[in-house]
């Protein structure tokens, strides 16, 4: 089986169902090709690097899927070239490092360091919230 992703940008002018939507479309098109839908990424909405169609923010997502038979990935990029509500799309196919690099950030194996460092500063931030007790320094007066 191969395995692909592709990553979108929705554009962010769209109310949140109508975001959904377009990904849910999207979706259900790989579904009808024949893929099996590995993953769903909902990014968020994230700053872009330059301005697309003037917009400068846009909703990210990325699917990851895998088929058999890829003849049909010219027909679904064209289906996503022609969907108005998507600013850009790109579509890669994953190698066997890409598919355990995907695996291992869902399994939380990758970018966990960061939260963990970010929880364990939660309880040192609060000892430092503790008033420290006073001294009393009797050779002042």
């Amino acid at each position: 089986m191969r395995h692909y992703e592709v990553t979108f940008i929705v554009d962010p002018v769209l109310s949140g169902d109508e975001v959904k939507a377009t990904a849910e479309h999207i979706q259900k098109e790989l579904k009808g090709f024949g893929a099996t839908i590995l993953a769903v990424d909902e990014i968020g909405l994230r700053q872009l690097a330059y301005p697309i169609n003037k917009r400068s923010s846009g909703v990210y997502y990325s699917i990851e899927f895998g088929c058999d038979v890829a003849d049909w990935l010219v027909k679904f990029e064209l289906n996503m070239k022609r969907n108005e509500r998507l600013l850009r799309f790109l579509t890669v196919k994953l190698d066997k490092y890409g598919v355990k690099y995907n695996d291992d950030k869902r399994n939380g194996r990758i970018g966990s360091k960061k939260k963990k460092e970010a929880a364990a500063a939660v309880p040192a931030a609060e000892e430092e919230l503790v008033p420290a007790p006073e001294v009393l320094d009797l050779d002042a007066e």
